[in-house]
């Protein structure tokens, strides 16, 4: 029953995140940070598929999960490849919804930190970045949630360099709302059990 009700929750989450990066996102050219946002700079710049360019960016970072951190390995293998799979299904959704710009950032990020935070709340995830943060913590000791800040940011700050500089003010609004979000979800989970 365990597996199942996970299963449910990381299909469930998954079409959270790709909802909001296809109705939302996708349209004006807006990032998330971490590998989600490199798999959509890739797709703007070469229209390549995000979500396999997120699978093919996340081999190193679960190769390292797989020698140090073998239990996020497992709870995050799963998360990020039906993540991807979605992120790339729903691709056609990109031309249903057309609101303004900022609005749409703002429902994007909801909808991504809605699908974070409920898959963070049952202790799986997409995977990316995260990981590659806890090892930078472990190795050198800065807060894991300052250093993906500032992975987040790096991503955003080279889009807004290689698009144009409205995607740079959208996608912070955006990751700011992932955040709040994906916090909010979160806000009295107990991690240590």
């Amino acid at each position: 029953m365990v597996y199942l009700e996970k299963g449910f929750i990381i299909i469930f989450s998954s079409v959270l995140i790709a909802l909001g990066i296809n109705l939302f996102l996708v349209p004006y050219e807006i990032l998330d940070g971490g590998v989600i946002g490199i798999g959509l700079i890739l797709k703007y710049l070469w229209n390549l598929k995000p979500g396999l360019m997120i699978i093919c960016i996340s081999i190193p970072i679960l190769t390292i999960a797989w020698f140090y951190y073998r239990d996020y390995f497992y709870n995050s293998l799963h998360g990020m490849i039906i993540s991807s799979f979605f992120i790339d299904l729903l691709r056609p959704l990109q031309f249903l919804v057309r609101i303004e710009p900022i609005i749409s950032s703002i429902l994007g990020g909801v909808l991504v930190g809605l699908g974070i935070g409920i898959m963070l709340k049952f202790k799986t995830s997409t995977g990316g970045t995260d990981l590659f943060a806890q090892f930078i913590c472990d190795k050198i000791g800065i807060n894991v949630g300052i250093i993906i800040f500032i992975i987040d940011a790096l991503v955003v700050l080279l889009g807004g360099l290689l698009i144009s500089t409205s995607t740079l003010l959208l996608s912070i609004i955006t990751i700011i709302s992932v955040g709040m979000t994906t916090s909010w979800i979160n806000r009295n989970v107990d991690y240590s059990t």
